[in-house]
């Protein structure tokens, strides 16, 4: 994804602009040498996607207004600066001014790439999950319900339009959390039955002494405590669809009545003797593998094979990461209007934290995150998201318990602070100059932590 990422070199010593551009473009990237910072202003737009390389003394507009002026079109274009002439008060004011980062003269190859290259990643980050959020509040129809702009979505949503039309029975296979329940409402709502019921059960929640009734009805005196006759689910579901969702957890011995109402399409109330007719639509939804249950022996063969008519597999979210920080800021906009609060900004190290994680719990794990992300909860646990301490081992040295420990007080206040350094210095009683030291050693940015 980041194969020829553009990148624009500005210096006014005409072999150094060259070499670095040379050594980028050899690296992959797609470099371009301009001896000045108007040259490089009057070709930037907040389109561009790539990463900016300048020398801070130049003629004309030096590094640092350049730098302003970048942050004043996109404040999320990269910046790298490098000077001949830098101190340790030129690098923290450029960092504070929101400089990716900075090299001093002389630096090698390796480290200017390896800049580059974070930065290139950086800005992707950026510029995709800007496109992710603007199809998502752009998006109608299947695609304003079956949120993602991955292929496996897309091809996900063509699914859901091409099944949606038949009345064929479909098993939805998925893990927890990926959406089961939504994709079986979006067969119903975009089909011909959606002016009918659309009856949901969780197969897993309901009492095993009371299933069958729940299902197909009963009529009275059928059972102690039957004073009057039920509507089961399926009969009330009359010319809609009836979703059973976990269909595993259904006792085996309910299993042969279910296979009988799918293969009669008819149902007959507990206690009764008239089999009543049924024009409805059965969706099915698992989180295992069915045919391993049946080989085990916990699941019907048969009633598997009648339900497998056509199957829609959901993705997790691992697969399609390409997701997650358009979801996440999707998610975090509707809680911060639900909480009124303002909604944090996701910054490209997050996005990137985000993409890393494994997320079992998938789109609800995601939503929840979001959630706790907007209202500063501290992060549950195993989730990525928040302040919290970096994982130091058992085996780490005292110097880097102390430091990580450091480290995770430095986070803690400066989100309280809202990036505010001043308020961060208050609070952990260091001079300013000490505190940005600090940053720079642990690779903080305080814009990370505004609200």
């Amino acid at each position: 994804m980041l194969d020829r990422t553009p990148v624009i070199v500005i210096d006014d010593e005409e072999h150094v602009r060259k070499s670095c551009a040379q050594s980028l473009d050899l690296a992959g990237f797609e470099a371009e040498a301009v001896p000045s910072a108007e040259a490089a202003l009057d070709s930037l737009s907040r389109n561009f996607t790539g990463v900016l390389v300048t020398d801070i003394r130049l003629g004309g507009m030096d590094g640092m207004a350049f730098l302003s002026k970048v942050k004043e079109l996109d404040e999320d274009i990269p910046v790298i600066l490098f000077t001949g002439h830098g101190d340790v008060s030129m690098a923290v004011e450029a960092m504070h001014k929101g400089a990716f980062d900075f090299l001093e003269k002389p630096f090698d190859t390796e480290r200017l790439i390896d800049a580059v290259s974070r930065a290139a990643q950086n800005r992707w980050l950026v510029m995709e999950n800007r496109r992710l959020t603007s199809k998502l509040n752009t998006r109608s129809g299947v695609d304003n319900v079956v949120l993602g702009g991955s292929a496996s979505m897309a091809a996900l949503r063509d699914q859901i339009l091409t099944l949606a039309d038949t009345d064929a029975d479909i098993l939805i296979e998925g893990e927890t959390g990926s959406g089961r329940e939504m994709v079986a409402r979006c067969l119903h709502d975009f089909g011909p039955r959606h002016k009918g019921h659309f009856v949901a059960i969780n197969c897993g929640a309901l009492p095993e002494t009371m299933i069958e009734s729940e299902l197909f009805g009963h009529v009275a005196g059928a059972f102690t405590g039957a004073q009057k006759k039920r509507v089961g689910k399926f009969e009330h579901a009359q010319g809609g669809t009836v979703f059973l969702d976990e269909i595993e957890s259904m006792p085996l011995d309910l299993q042969v009545g279910l296979l009988r109402v799918l293969q009669e399409r008819s149902v007959e109330p507990l206690g009764g003797n008239a089999s009543i007719p049924l024009d409805v639509r059965v969706i099915a939804a698992t989180k295992v593998d069915l045919l391993e249950a049946c080989n085990r022996g916990k699941f019907r063969e048969d009633l598997y094979y009648r339900l497998n008519v056509m199957t829609l597999s959901l993705p997790p979210l691992r697969q399609r990461k390409e997701d997650i920080p358009a979801l996440f800021q999707y998610f975090s906009a509707i809680a911060a209007t639900r909480q009124r609060r303002t909604c944090p900004k996701l910054d490209g190290a997050l996005s990137e934290q985000l993409m890393q994680h494994d997320w079992r719990g998938n789109v609800r794990e995601l939503r929840n995150s979001a959630e706790r992300f907007v209202l500063d909860l501290p992060p549950l646990p195993g989730s990525l998201v928040g302040v919290k301490a970096p994982a130091c081992s058992d085996k780490s040295s005292l110097p880097e318990r102390v430091e990580s420990f450091e480290k995770s007080i430095i986070e803690t206040e400066l989100r309280a602070a809202q990036g505010n350094v001043t308020e961060a210095c208050k609070a952990l009683g260091l001079p300013r100059k000490t505190l940005y030291d600090k940053l720079t050693k642990y690779n903080l940015k305080r814009d990370t932590f505004k609200t």
